[in-house]
């Protein structure tokens, strides 16, 4: 690799050197250009006007996170400087670092301890800050991983061929939702040990893809369809007296004719499909990246062992996803660390990662930084001539690796915390776009949008992603519970996915449009349902219903129906019905009847008066009853009515019985298949206007966008906002009702006398007396207030009635509903005024007696009443 970088420094100072030799040679005309004559105002009108046409296009540097954006000062201490085992730890760093560089000079600098948001150097292990977040999702590394990914936005490195100059604390990267494959790295990895996992960040080499989080070239993981295992069906061993089947007398040759034209028309199809696959890898192609292998990246490792992890593998903290250890991104590994040691790569990368061992424990492969691993070393093989058993060697060795040792100092960083509303809001600013291989997928915070819309998957036929294939949209909280909204574009097919819960039970609903009579298919929740309704299919001709788990065993109804009569501007199943030709029912076998009383498909021809029965099949018969009603004549010739003929009934038994040969049993059978006929109709009209019910419901929910707001959510829920102000105004008035009362009745009497002067006999008689007398008046005028009031709502309530009588004749029914309102709301008052007159009466001499009582127990005249008491 640094071969690699050498080579293109050396390019580069050529081409240096190349352009300095041009600035010489076009220094010379310039010279020559002095002896030229001066331009005129002509000429430099046009030379503005060439310049003024010359548009600068200047590049949008990435925003960073720089000192400027935050204020140092209101960081803690641990931020500002080193502790002495921090700064112990960083002479450790360096010296190891001075070995390294002189043991392996053909290596790059290692990435020990760069600077903080402060300018303070902080050692990489001790910038991760293990936590164990509070919420269920981001316990397990997918959800964790997925987190991190949205909630942050990706700066590129200043420099793709060398690491950061600055490493921020999770804190600071989590307040600005912004930063590089480091600081991605360290939060994820800071997550994932606090989860428990045995996870590392990465200091290594990736491709141009995976560095510039270029997913142009990927497929967007919700297009991918997962594979369908296909259960192989159990063959049926042959019966030993089955039936043969009927020779086969078609050609042989002519067989093998064809299916040699159908494997050239395969042949010739399947190399016509790879040819276009080939065309298209051709363009898909990604261009040759001129700094391959030397491109700076950083991700995370997790080791097989702890949360039950299988098999180790990456994780890339950009996108979130998951790779294999030997996959083709990942390109060398330079060092990884966790919050407990450093570890140097001594393998070699010619083949990327593919032949990597991550054997932590090996320090022929990984050289550590310090000696308190958690990570055992390989055990080494035990030789007795050596003289490796004896104890005190193992002691002093023991007592020279604990002098050696150097335990790790605990993180500088704050405890990472996410409030509720910053997890809920996911994404920098509420939304996200990630740009996909012929797909889009946008996504945003739940609330953001007032239709509940959290993620769209838009999916195109070309690479350009001009033409829309299709549109995915994920929704949550809403009140109608529609959870995916599934758009073709190609055959303008719609699917709308509800979650449990819906009004009328809906799951699925496939249309192409919302008008009625149109092809259309409903699946239900048939537990939810009281018919058991599963799914419905409806054409403009049909329409088809399946069951399941109803009492009478109805599994199938397919109703045909005909031209309508009469034609409407406006037809619908409930003004203008359409006629039903035929309903076709099947039933499940029913176990408590015999196969020739248990009915399995009736079909009511309805124009023609036909009734046809087909009943269940007894499983060691190969025929079943069959049996046709015909009623298209009620009266004969002479106009009399007939009731029951034998040709009116004509049936196919397997095994006869007399009392099905009999006109009274085959007129009641009739009779009965008549009523359920009418109920058959009945209950497929029912689904018309179910239908209509549906399309109504899904037209208001589409338009009004209600979405549900838990009870909890004290922000949102309106409900229970209203609520809390309610008791906060409750407690409110409680509070001055209790001032109020502790609020002294005789400071205004009090005021009037003379300031400082003792209170006399005679005063406080006086204080008394007008204490009373004004609580007596203001006890008569509430009394006056309430009769006045109302004595004026029945003087009105009187003219009212006097003006009905009077117009009775002439008022329309809005006016008289609005007379009976009125005088209802009016009689309403006068029966509370009365009360409360009457309520003042009875209450008013209780309240002055307990007054005078107050009054001769105050402490200030109880002096001067005792002789009156």
């Amino acid at each position: 690799m640094e071969v690699l970088k050498e080579k293109v420094e050396e390019e580069e100072e050529a081409e240096r050197e190349e352009a300095a030799e041009r600035g010489e040679k076009v220094m010379r005309p310039v010279e020559m250009r002095r002896e030229e004559p001066p331009m005129t105002q002509e000429m430099l009108r046009d030379l503005e006007k060439k310049l003024s046409e010359i548009e600068i296009v200047i590049p949008e540097q990435p925003s960073i996170i720089t000192r400027d954006t935050f204020d140092i000062s209101k960081l803690p201490l641990s931020y500002q400087s080193n502790t002495l085992k921090e700064e112990h730890l960083l002479q450790v760093a360096d010296n190891f670092a001075r070995q390294y560089s002189h043991l392996c000079p053909d290596r790059v600098p290692l990435f020990l301890h760069p600077l903080n948001e402060c300018e303070v150097p902080k050692f990489v292990s001790t910038t991760i800050r293990p936590t164990l977040m509070p919420y269920p999702e981001l316990y397990n590394w997918d959800s964790c991983a997925q987190f991190v990914s949205d909630f942050l936005s990706m700066v590129p490195l200043p420099d793709p061929l060398q690491p950061p100059s600055h490493l921020y604390s999770s804190t600071t990267v989590l307040k600005h939702q912004k930063g590089n494959c480091f600081d991605f790295s360290t939060l994820l990895c800071s997550l994932l040990i606090g989860a428990g996992y045995d996870a590392y960040c990465i200091n290594g080499y990736g491709s141009r893809d995976l560095c510039q989080m270029d997913l142009t070239r990927d497929v967007c993981p919700l297009t991918m369809k997962h594979k369908e295992v296909v259960q192989e069906e159990e063959k049926v061993p042959p019966k030993k007296y089955a039936i043969k089947p009927p020779r086969d007398l078609s050609s042989r040759f002519e067989q093998e004719q064809e299916m040699k034209k159908q494997q050239e028309i395969k042949a010739e199809e399947e190399k016509r499909r790879k040819e276009e696959e080939q065309r298209l890898l051709e363009v898909e192609k990604a261009k040759i990246d001129p700094l391959h292998g030397l491109r700076v990246h950083a991700w995370v490792l997790v080791l097989s062992g702890k949360r039950e992890v299988p098999e180790s593998f990456f994780i890339d903290p950009f996108t979130g996803r998951s790779y294999s250890t030997q996959h083709d991104h990942f390109l060398g590994i330079e060092s990884l660390w966790n919050h407990k040691n450093y570890w140097v790569n001594m393998q070699d990368c010619w083949n990327g990662c593919k032949d990597l061992v991550f054997d932590l424990g090996d320090p022929v492969r990984w050289e550590y930084l310090l000696l308190g691993t958690d990570k055992a070393h390989l055990s080494m093989a035990e030789d007795e001539e050596d003289g490796m058993n004896d104890d005190e060697d193992v002691e002093n060795l023991g007592k020279e690796d604990e002098d050696k040792s150097f335990d790790m100092p605990s993180s500088w960083v704050e405890k990472i915390e996410i409030s509720p509303e910053v997890f809920e809001t996911r994404c920098p600013n509420g939304k996200k776009v990630i740009q996909y291989k012929r797909a889009k997928l946008e996504k945003w915070a739940p609330y953001l949008n007032s239709n509940g819309l959290v993620c769209r998957l838009t999916t195109y036929e070309d690479l350009e992603c001009t033409k829309t294939l299709e549109i995915k949209e994920w929704y949550q909280n809403r009140e109608d519970m529609l959870e995916l909204k599934h758009i073709n574009k190609s055959t303008g097919l719609n699917i709308d996915y509800f979650k449990p819960g819906h009004p009328q039970a809906l799951r699925v609903h496939s249309y192409k449009s919302m008008q009625p009579e149109m092809d259309r298919v409903m699946e239900f929740y048939e537990t939810a349902r009281v018919d058991g309704l599963i799914k419905r299919e409806e054409t403009p001709k049909t329409m088809t219903e399946y069951y399941q788990g109803r009492t009478d065993f109805l599994s199938y109804r397919h109703v045909d129906f005909g031209e309508r009569v009469k034609k409407l501007a406006l037809n619908s199943a409930e003004s203008n019905p359409r006629p039903m030709v035929k309903i076709t029912e099947r039933f499940s076998r029913n176990p408590e009847k015999p196969a020739d009383e248990d009915v399995a498909e009736r079909v009511f021809l309805i124009p023609e008066e036909r009734i046809r029965l087909c009943y269940h099949c007894w499983d060691d018969r190969i025929t079943a009853s069959k049996r046709e009603f015909l009623r298209h004549t009620e009266v004969d010739s002479k106009g009399n009515k007939i009731i029951m003929t034998p040709d009116m009934c004509i049936g196919f038994e397997v095994e006869p019985m007399e009392h099905t040969k009999k006109l009274l049993y085959q007129y009641e059978a009739m009779m009965k298949l008549k009523n359920e006929e009418k109920l058959s109709r009945h209950q497929a009209w029912e689904s018309e206007l179910e239908v209509l019910e549906i399309l109504k419901l899904r037209e208001e929910e589409e338009e009004v966008h209600t979405l549900t707001i838990s009870i909890y959510d004290a922000k949102r829920n309106e409900k229970s906002k209203e609520y809390r102000e309610a008791m906060e105004r409750v407690m409110h008035e409680e509070h001055l009702r209790q001032v109020e009362a502790q609020l002294d009745y005789l400071a205004p009497f009090l005021a009037q006398l003379p300031p400082g002067e003792k209170l006399t006999r005679w005063q406080a008689m006086r204080v008394k007396d007008e204490c009373l007398s004004d609580f007596k008046q203001r006890l008569i005028d509430k009394a006056n207030l309430i009769q006045a009031r109302f004595e004026k709502e029945t003087q009105e309530l009187q003219k009212k009635q006097q003006w009905y009588q009077e117009n009775q004749v002439t008022l329309t029914a809005e006016v008289e509903d609005w007379y009976l309102s009125y005088c209802s709301q009016a009689m309403f008052r006068i029966r509370i005024l009365e009360q409360r007159l009457h309520r003042h009466k009875e209450l008013a001499p209780l309240k002055y007696l307990a007054l005078e009582e107050k009054l001769h127990k105050d402490p200030r005249l109880v002096e001067f009443l005792k002789v009156f008491v």
